[in-house]
């Protein structure tokens, strides 16, 4: 099926007047022909488009409207946020940053209504919850899910609880180096070493987690929660994971 030809006017009623020129080059020449060039689809165009923009710095309101082209193009919230986080190592963490607020905006309805408040969340940040954390259901009270973010260069993951749930108590051993980074995205959560109080997590807030440390980490009693989780490289790494954070250790942090 042959793709429907893009049209841009922007030009000639902002500027028609006043840099006609301008206003041709950019509707007629630019979306015109070069939008409409066979040999790459315009949801690939508009990728490399908001990648080389971001990249550039611009993040003002030339970068909402291609968000928004980006969107009727075809490219989803995954594959936005997925491009906005592997730029974000090239671009600049900033730039990502400020790319992510207007995504969430642009993407804000694309969810579907679903039980527990899980839709609402997910509104709430540009990071897919994920599927289910079958693998590692046994060590944690309550559901969670798990979103791979990046499996190249560094690889890291977004972790979301429902409200209440929270992991068993566990180490991160190594002998050289090795632990975790928790990076709070959403929601609002809980982290506690052994021996310590427990420290609230709010969207921003990042934890370092050093090996060989006992602790545990979740959601709070009335908040959905998500971070992402970054596995420190070591030696000799590996996890052990321990007895569950009861309801009556769990409920003395309040809500």
């Amino acid at each position: 099926m042959a793709q429907e030809k893009i049209t841009q006017t922007a030009g000639h009623v902002q500027l028609g007047d006043f840099a006609p020129k301008f206003a041709e080059l950019n509707d007629d020449v630019l979306f015109g022909e070069v939008w409409n060039r066979k040999g790459l689809s315009p949801h690939d165009r508009s990728m490399i488009t908001v990648a080389t923009l971001i990249g550039k710095g611009i993040v003002d309101s030339s970068l909402t409207h291609h968000l928004q082209f980006a969107k009727s193009n075809g490219v989803t919230r995954t594959e936005i946020s997925e491009l906005l986080t592997h730029i974000a190592f090239y671009a600049g963490w900033p730039n990502a940053w400020a790319a992510f607020r207007m995504a969430k905006d642009v993407w804000a309805e694309d969810v579907s209504a679903d039980d527990n408040g899980k839709a609402a969340f997910q509104k709430e940040m540009i990071f897919p919850i994920g599927e289910p954390n079958t693998a590692f259901a046994k060590y944690f009270i309550g559901n969670s899910y798990l979103a791979r973010v990046s499996t190249e260069q560094v690889s890291f993951s977004n972790v979301t609880f429902e409200p209440r749930c929270r992991n068993n108590w566990h180490i991160h051993h190594a002998t050289k180096g090795g632990g975790q980074m928790l990076v709070c995205v959403a929601g609002r959560g809980w982290y506690q070493e052994e021996g310590k109080p427990a420290v609230e997590m709010r969207p921003g807030d990042v934890i370092h987690i050093p090996a060989n440390v006992k602790h545990w980490h979740g959601a709070a009693a009335d908040s959905w929660f998500a971070h992402l989780a970054f596995e420190i490289p070591g030696e000799n790494t590996s996890n052990e994971w321990l007895e569950p954070v009861t309801d009556e250790a769990y409920d003395k942090l309040g809500k």
